[in-house]
């Protein structure tokens, strides 16, 4: 098996989409979307290498210092499967965008470091 790391993503056009929701709308979308993860992470968990999390604002580091920075990262999961295939099939129709305001995920592999 080898580890993979799946990054959900949004887009402030897709925010902008669930701000014009009513609050009775968000609210139902919010319990309806946290009851569709939790049953997805319960699902997964055998093949949970780190259980992830929401991602915050952003700094990006360079050689002309430090600065504040946007992209459409908002979270990531890092989970177990038997090729870059099967790790994507695991999030076909995730909550992260069918239910949530997101615009989708991205899956890639965990590379070993490279030894001499």
């Amino acid at each position: 098996m080898k580890n993979f790391l799946a990054i959900y993503l949004g887009s402030p056009e897709t925010m902008q989409k669930w701000e014009h929701l009513s609050e009775a709308e968000q609210q139902q979308r919010m319990q309806e979307g946290m009851a569709a993860w939790n049953g997805w992470m319960e699902q997964h968990q055998d093949i949970l290498v780190a259980e992830g999390g929401p991602l915050g604002k952003t700094k990006r580091i360079d050689s002309e210092g430090i600065a504040d920075t946007r992209n459409n990262l908002t979270g990531y999961v890092i989970v177990k499967a038997e090729s870059h295939e099967a790790a994507a099939k695991l999030f076909e129709g995730h909550p992260s965008f069918s239910i949530f305001p997101g615009d989708g995920v991205e899956v890639m592999e965990c590379m070993p470091i490279p030894t001499m």
